[in-house]
């Protein structure tokens, strides 16, 4: 099956402004983008991205919005898209993923977005924009697509908001923890509630 992990190369995560410079977001994009290609290591993934970045898989670069980049790579034959912001993500996860059966195959993030689809239907297409896990389920319906649900932990934490990093520090094992660890990232407790804060940043 073919794997498409889209990547934005320019000016990425910007949510992250807060407590990351420019390029730190940059190569923190780039260590998550690491951690999912570890993942999918035997799937020959291909990176798609909106600019040139220097990636362990074949880039391709397409500076067209998300949606209409991965619509373009649909329709010839079973494609997996599995979003590059998901540093939690195993080979075993991958595997749950890509065995599951339906023409669509939905593993949503919190928030309702949809960090990785299974498509095996030639008239489907994604549409990134909004809720895009409740979008995708109605497209599905609307071309007469099956659809079917993965319930991961691991696929379903994005990474988007300083406090996601949170999960990271507490569940990641992979090249985006160490890095977090090493750019000052640490977990702060406080009334039992969980932050992400920065040495030398807070």
């Amino acid at each position: 099956m073919r794997v498409l992990v889209p990547f934005g190369a320019r000016d990425p995560k910007s949510r992250l402004s807060s407590v990351f410079s420019p390029s730190e977001r940059r190569d923190l994009a780039e260590a998550m983008l690491d951690d999912v290609l570890a993942a999918l290591s035997d799937h020959e993934p291909v990176v798609v991205a909106n600019a040139p970045v220097d990636a362990a898989a074949p880039t391709r670069v397409d500076d067209r919005p998300l949606t209409t980049a991965v619509n373009a790579r649909l329709g010839e034959g079973p494609t997996a898209v599995v979003m590059a912001d998901l540093p939690l993500v195993r080979g075993e996860t991958i595997t749950r993923l890509l065995d599951t059966e339906g023409d669509v195959v939905v593993a949503p993030g919190l928030g309702g977005g949809t960090n990785a689809l299974v498509v095996r239907h030639p008239e489907f297409e994604t549409d990134y924009h909004g809720v895009s896990v409740r979008d995708h389920r109605e497209r599905a319906r609307a071309v007469g697509a099956t659809v079917s649900t993965v319930d991961s932990y691991r696929l379903g934490v994005d990474i988007d908001e300083p406090a996601d990093l949170v999960e990271v520090l507490l569940h990641g094992d992979g090249k985006t923890t160490g890095w977090l660890r090493e750019h000052g990232g640490r977990v702060e407790t406080t009334d039992g509630r969980t932050r992400f804060r920065r040495d030398g940043r807070d």
